[in-house]
This record gives structure tokens, sequence and C-alpha cells, in this order.
């Protein structure tokens, strides 16, 4: 009886918020134009994902900065992209903070580092996107924009990569997995691929000769930037799974399958997803 109740005290609240936080037709339609890398998506996961959307407004708070206008196309665009990594996996996976600032473009980010010997320094450095543990995200309006797929760019996708890497703690390539969700894969079987896969791309990227390296960030599909760290790695794949799918799959297959059996989904449509149970429950909790 309890549990019954519940489910329709949380039924109420879903319905509730989707009624308060609808995207009229004209401004989804708008948003889509937006994100040409949606195209893979058939109409029932277009209109989870409008749902989600809707879900993920009224579950977040928006500000910006700089005297930017908050529009509701900056926060329907923004948060499409952020919906759709969890699309088959639910809102729980952003639980545990509520903040997304936007700022015009670049700014700058303040951190404290300590070296090698202890020595702690202050250090600053330009960023489009950043993403605290346990706080809010950063976003660039001017590259949250970057979206007509032509590179795997994009730094939505990017940063909330890294909020669900945190959802175990610190951000380290190594996601939260989840019985219900991503069963039979384990910590050694992702272990197995991603950790492979991340030192053979930075054994890759020491190999480059000085003299060509304009030329490999240029051709590179992956940012070189993912070798700064295994959550870069990770949150770098994110982007090419869903923004670069065919390419990704055709240079990196079994990186490719871990993800998107990560995600549950298959935007390349390889049949990575065979043998999975049946994707997530139509309707997205709002837990």
């Amino acid at each position: 009886m309890l549990a019954k109740l519940t489910h329709w005290f949380d039924s109420r609240r879903r319905d509730r918020a989707l009624r308060r936080y609808a995207i009229s037709d004209a401004l989804w339609q708008q948003t889509l134009d937006g994100l040409p890398f949606l195209a893979h998506l058939d109409t029932a996961d277009l209109v989870r994902l409008r749902e989600l959307t809707s879900l993920f407004i009224a579950q977040k708070q928006f500000s910006t900065a700089h005297d930017l206008e908050l529009t509701d196309a900056i926060t329907v665009a923004i948060a499409a992209q952020a919906s759709l990594p969890i699309l088959n996996l639910g809102l729980e996976l952003y639980r545990g903070w509520v903040g997304i600032l936007v700022y015009p473009g670049d700014f700058v980010v303040r951190q404290t580092v300590e070296d090698e010997d202890g020595v702690v320094h202050e250090v600053e450095h330009d960023a489009s996107g950043e993403a605290w543990e346990g706080a809010h995200v950063a976003l660039s309006w001017e590259d949250a924009q970057m979206t007509d797929g032509q590179d795997a760019y994009n730094v939505v996708i990017h940063e909330f990569a890294h909020k669900i890497d945190m959802l175990s703690g610190e951000a380290d390539g190594h996601p939260p997995l989840f019985r219900r969700w991503h069963a039979p894969l384990d910590a050694a079987a992702w272990a197995g691929v991603f950790d492979h896969a991340y030192d053979q791309f930075c054994a890759k990227i020491d190999a480059v000769p000085q003299r060509r390296w304009s030329r490999f960030e240029r051709e590179s599909l992956i940012d070189p930037y993912a070798a700064d760290h295994p959550s870069e790695f990770f949150a770098v794949c994110s982007e090419a799974l869903f923004v670069q799918p065919h390419a990704f799959e055709a240079e990196y297959p079994e990186l490719y399958r871990l993800l998107a059996r990560y995600y549950r989904q298959d935007p390349a449509r390889t049949g990575a997803l065979e043998g999975l149970e049946a994707q997530a429950p139509k309707k997205s909790s709002t837990d």
C-alpha cells in the first residue's frame, strides 16, 4: 500500500512538473533544429527527451552572469543537451545539486592546486565549462551553441558527463554502475576496456612529434585534452559518442560499445545493446 501511495505521489508530481514547464512546439522545434546530432532519435525517443527536458528544468535552477539575459531558448537548449546522456537512465544521475550558471562566453576559473612537492598554488585559467563535485555546473553559452556536429565537441555533454562521473566521488573516469541498468557490465569489465583505451590514447599523444602537433589537433576525433586525466577522457569520449557516433565507432569500436552500453544508447545503430535488458521505462523518473 505504501509503495502504491508513493508511486501515486511521484506520478502526480511528475505530471504537475510537465504541465508547469511544458515546452511549446515552436520552441522545441527550434531546439531540435539547433541540435542536428539528435537526428538519430526516433519519434518516441524525441517525445521522451522533450518530457525529460521539462523535468530537468523543473529540478534545476538556471542563472546567468555578466548581464546575459536568461531566455527560454537558452534554458531549453542546455537542458535538452544535458538530458540526452540520461535519456535511458533517469534524472537521479544528476541528484545532489541544483544550479546551472551560464556565462556569455569563456570565464575565469580559480583553483587551489598542490604540486608534487606539496606546495599549494593559486591558479586561474579560462574555461568554457566547469563542473564541481556536489556543486553547480558553469557553462559558456557561446560554446553551448557550437552544436553543428562538424566535430565531436559539445561542452554541455562534457560537463554533465563529469557530473555523472562524480556520483561515486571524485571524477576518475569510472562512473557508477547500477545493476538495474548496466548488468552484466561491472567495474572489472569497465576497467579492462576503458583503462586500456586511455593508456593507448596517452601513448598515441606522446608519440606525436612537436612539428606535427597542430595537424594532429585538427585531425584527431578525440581532443588531445582527453589525455590530461581519465575523467577528461570519459567526458570527451561521451561527447564523441553522441555527436560523432559513426566516426567514434569506426575509430574506437570497443570503447564505443562500452559507452553505448553504459548510457544504454546506440546512436550509430551498431547493435551494441543486444543482450541487454529492455530499455528504461518510457516515463522518466523525477527522483
